[in-house]
């Protein structure tokens, strides 16, 4: 089965990149035969930034994508969005990459799931 996640919000404020990713890992760690897909739009692009120093005992959004693309994920981010936040120049994290509305419709057409945050 291929689950494709669509994350919207920036990694810190709302939950909801990090209840995504936390969904994504526990799909990994128990579905083996599960392959996960992340696509990053708007605010959530600043998720793929390298260098998050968040407070002890606080989850940590690139460690989270880190262990995703670990165990085999994909994480793409909108080039568009990127583009619109001054990142597009800007390194991301290893293994995420820019990407087009075109990539995202083909991930969403080939996904057997689509789950929105």
């Amino acid at each position: 089965m291929n689950i494709l996640f669509i994350i919207n919000d920036a990694p810190y404020g709302t939950e909801k990149a990090y209840n995504a990713l936390r969904m994504a890992m526990t799909l990994q760690k128990e579905h083996a035969d599960v392959t996960v897909q992340i696509f990053l739009m708007a605010d959530a692009v600043t998720c793929a930034l390298p260098g998050q120093n968040t407070p002890q005992g606080y989850y940590n959004v690139e460690r989270m994508l880190k262990a995703v693309i670990h165990r085999g994920g994909q994480v793409k981010a909108c080039g568009t969005c990127c583009d619109a936040r001054g990142l597009k120049a800007v390194p991301l994290i290893e293994g995420v990459e820019i990407s087009t509305m075109s990539e995202l419709c083909q991930w969403t057409v080939a996904a057997d799931k689509v789950m929105t945050f």
